[in-house]
């Protein structure tokens, strides 16, 4: 096992939308092709060029699936129904939209496979890099095709990564106040297909976020899992699709985890 039975062609289609879709864009976006969702949340013209493209192709890859992918939710919020129930693809056609209508960098193309709200198949591709993140369930994970098992960063105190921005005032009051001389907080970098991979490679120990999204969080979730990490909810239960709740931890090992809990939420 190892390799998804999909990997080769999710992987090449992830490769051409980035080289024909997303990269051109970069840098030469117009004030007009950057809009507004919401209150600091932009959506670009080829994010949703990006989804398109991923949308057609997943659906005729794995015939009788859907796509479930961030662009399509914010119109259309009712395609969240039953994610846990058949088979789906979730899609992030830009994760790191922020940055990428900055021009600054990083960002990813994400991807994942779920089967009954069980997460089988998890790609996460850095555009401006090449470089492509994927782990299969029970099979592992891989960075560029060659396996890998997560590494701490050796630092003491741990090096944490936390998106406190969405928590509420008092709870991120709390956990801020937890902070100094127990961990080496560093920037979050505003993109979680960036973040999981930290979390592998050893540059950061911890991540904490509040907003659970499954575009953001299935495929990193599986690849950190496979690499022998760990991510669960504050109060220690599973990460779930289809589930709601708030917060979750995630840290390079379990010993890592239970440190992190121990200091973050006491």
């Amino acid at each position: 096992m190892g390799v998804h039975p999909l990997h080769g062609a999710v992987e090449r289609l992830m490769v051409r939308v980035g080289r024909e879709i997303v990269m051109p864009s970069f840098r030469a976006l117009a004030p007009d092709q950057i809009m507004e969702k919401g209150p600091g949340d932009v959506v670009t013209v080829a994010d949703r060029a990006s989804e398109d493209a991923l949308t057609e192709a997943l659906l005729a890859l794995l015939p009788g699936s859907r796509v479930i992918g961030e662009e399509a939710v914010a119109a259309d919020a009712a395609l969240l129904d039953g994610i846990d129930q058949g088979t789906a693809w979730i899609v992030d056609p830009i994760d790191g939209t922020s940055n990428y209508a900055e021009g600054i960098t990083p960002f990813a193309i994400m991807v994942a496979l779920v089967e009954e709200g069980e997460t089988q198949g998890g790609w996460i591709l850095d555009p401006a890099t090449g470089r492509m993140c994927h782990a299969h369930r029970g099979g592992g994970a891989f960075i560029d095709g060659a396996r890998i098992t997560a590494k701490t960063s050796g630092t003491e105190p741990p090096t944490a990564a936390l998106a406190l921005t969405y928590l509420p005032i008092d709870v991120r009051a709390d956990i801020a106040g937890r902070i100094p001389d127990r961990l080496i907080e560093v920037p979050v970098p505003r993109c979680a297909g960036a973040q999981y991979p930290r979390l592998v490679t050893g540059e950061n120990d911890i991540a904490l976020y509040w907003r659970a999204l499954p575009w953001d969080h299935a495929p990193g979730a599986l690849f950190l899992t496979e690499a022998g990490g760990r991510i669960s909810r504050f109060d220690g239960a599973p990460y779930r699709l289809g589930e709601d709740g708030r917060g979750l931890i995630a840290a390079a090992t379990p010993e890592l985890w239970d440190r992190a809990r121990d200091i973050l939420i006491g």
